[in-house]
């Protein structure tokens, strides 16, 4: 798991292959920064007049979610638990990230762990992490939807991004906007460009070299690369035990993002013969990339 700004390393090329058709219909394009790093959307057929009004919506939507997940905001709701200890009325985008999280940390045979916090605290402080390690472990975690109670800290660092881009997925569809790629550190293609072909989008290492050209129409991406940070003497995913990746790249696929975002993580983290098993559990995910 590890900090947002930090895991949003890649070079997600949704404009790959662009042909002249794309100038036959408007595409309005937006750009900003939400959780520590760069986000933006493409709306087909948009005129940039009408499309302020989405911009503005969707700004908004993002503040609103910054107010759960945020670890760099003292009010957010994640930070408000891990001071406390206690989170009373939690938001149902928190509940259902908490559960999405609850199923990939077991079918992942606990690899996928957000209790992690301490322990990557401490080693990016330079601390001894044996006082840290004994705060981790997602059995520390209670929630309903009155209240979460947690012994340690939490980071959805390793899901977050993806519940985010669901969310604005989600927003502009119930405006009426079926053709759209949203990029909200992990990756939505809704409908398909102007020329009526799916969205193309890249995947690449930390060093910029594509490894992967996929074509997406109705589906979701999330990639994970732990060495794009270095965190003690290893990469900025770590398991609940501290263990190290076991993967240099990895990219997933699924209807919906969260969960995309939450297994490429963990198959960071499992032995490469778990991987297939792992994504078996959940209906339509497929892996992409694997190194």
């Amino acid at each position: 798991m590890t900090q947002l700004n930090r895991r949003r390393f890649l070079a997600i090329s949704a404009a790959m292959g662009v042909v002249p058709a794309l100038a036959q219909a408007e595409v309005a394009r937006w750009q900003g920064r939400a959780l520590g790093g760069q986000v933006s959307m493409q709306l087909v057929g948009v005129p940039e007049s009408e499309a302020q009004s989405v911009f503005a919506a969707v700004e908004a939507e993002l503040a609103r979610l910054e107010g759960i997940f945020s670890l760099y905001r003292s009010d957010s709701e994640v930070s408000r638990l891990n001071r406390d200890g206690v989170l009373e009325a939690p938001s149902p985008e928190l509940l259902q990230v908490l559960s999405v999280a609850g199923a990939v940390h077991t079918a992942s045979g606990g690899h996928f762990d957000p209790t992690v916090q301490p322990l990557w605290q401490a080693l990016a402080e330079g601390r001894d992490p044996q006082r840290a390690q004994e705060k981790v472990g997602w059995q520390r975690l209670r929630f309903d939807t009155d209240r979460v109670v947690l012994d340690g800290a939490l980071t959805l660092n390793g899901i977050a991004q993806g519940a985010i881009t669901d969310r604005i997925s989600d927003l502009l569809k119930a405006r009426g906007l079926r053709d759209v790629l949203v990029d909200m550190g992990e990756i939505a293609a809704i409908g398909g460009r102007a020329d009526g072909t799916p969205w193309a989008v890249g995947v690449a290492r930390p060093e910029g070299d594509v490894v992967a050209r996929l074509k997406m129409t109705d589906r979701a991406l999330a990639t994970s690369a732990p060495l794009a940070m270095s965190l003690g003497n290893g990469g900025h995913i770590l398991g609940p035990n501290g263990q190290a990746a076991t993967a240099s790249l990895v990219s997933v696929s699924a209807s919906r993002a969260v969960l995309a975002d939450a297994l490429s993580t963990a198959l960071c983290l499992v032995e490469p013969s778990m991987a297939v098993e792992l994504v078996s559990h959940f209906k339509g995910a497929r892996i992409e990339v694997l190194v």
